[in-house]
């Protein structure tokens, strides 16, 4: 049986313990103004995403503007990580390492970001395009982005994590595109990561319900081949096993009365690429 608890900001900060959070308008005011400064750090690293740029260099345009913003960057100090993104490139599935290493004409990357500002973490990955893309991997990114959509066009009272999943697996497998399971979205707030895990398949009417209050990441990884992925020597960096492509969309949202608020749009409407 899940259990829920209303929280107020003071207490939205207290340890992950499998509750899940209920927060009320501070909360939701908090994740709102997190959720703006990340979108704002994805939109403007769009005129730098360009072959020839490093990640590194990429990685440091997200810090300035995060403490330019007010704010700190999540992952900065992580579990050891130490930069202020993740950078993942091409068969990269996620949380890849800011390097030297120089984007090419045709890759793909998705860049994610987590500024918490005032507390609160705003969480939130896109796609970029670099340079020249072949059509075979515009059109997983493409998907991806659709597989996002469709997920939380569930995010809803009464519906139940599973709903999103299903929404998400069967859009992704209609391609014949696998369904990353060994990452998931998460509960998110006042902690970077919370209860519920936000599986991205499932069957609808299981896991927990939804109720407004609810605050979380929803964040597909899309295989062009098979789903499986292990993680590299470095601890951090997850790959596919066939060596296929893989793209990843991610928004912070919260469910209200009525269905769900997403706090990480773009305000330029840099949701998907080609921006």
């Amino acid at each position: 049986m899940d259990h829920y608890v209303e929280v107020t900001p003071a207490e939205a900060g207290l340890t992950r313990d499998g509750v899940i959070k209920l927060h009320g308008a501070e909360g939701f005011e908090g994740m709102r103004k997190a959720g703006r400064l990340a979108a704002e750090i994805l939109d403007a690293l769009v005129p730098h995403v360009v072959p020839g740029v490093t990640t590194e260099e990429l990685d440091d345009i997200v810090r300035q503007m995060t403490l330019r913003g007010g704010g700190v960057p999540a992952t900065l100090g992580y579990r050891g990580y130490t930069h202020s993104c993740c950078t993942s490139i091409n068969h990269v599935i996620c949380h890849g390492i800011p390097s030297d290493k120089r984007l090419k004409d045709g890759d793909i990357v998705n860049i994610d970001v987590t500024p918490m500002l005032d507390g609160w973490h705003g969480d939130t990955s896109r796609m970029f395009l670099v340079g020249d893309v072949p059509v075979k991997a515009k059109r997983l990114v493409d998907v991806t982005y659709e597989c996002l959509m469709l997920g939380i066009e569930q995010a809803k009272p009464g519906n139940h994590v599973g709903d999103i999943g299903y929404a998400i697996q069967t859009h992704a497998e209609k391609h014949r595109y696998g369904v990353v399971r060994d990452f998931c979205g998460h509960g998110l707030g006042q902690l970077f990561h919370d209860a519920p895990e936000i599986v991205h398949v499932g069957r609808p009417g299981t896991g927990p319900e939804l109720r407004p209050g609810m605050i979380f990441t929803i964040e597909p990884m899309i295989n062009i081949g098979k789903a499986a992925g292990k993680v590299l020597e470095d601890g951090w960096t997850a790959v596919t096993r066939d060596r296929s492509l893989s793209a990843q969309f991610e928004h912070s949202i919260g469910i209200t009365e009525t269905g769900c608020e997403i706090f990480t749009a773009s305000p330029k409407g840099f949701d998907k690429p080609p921006y």
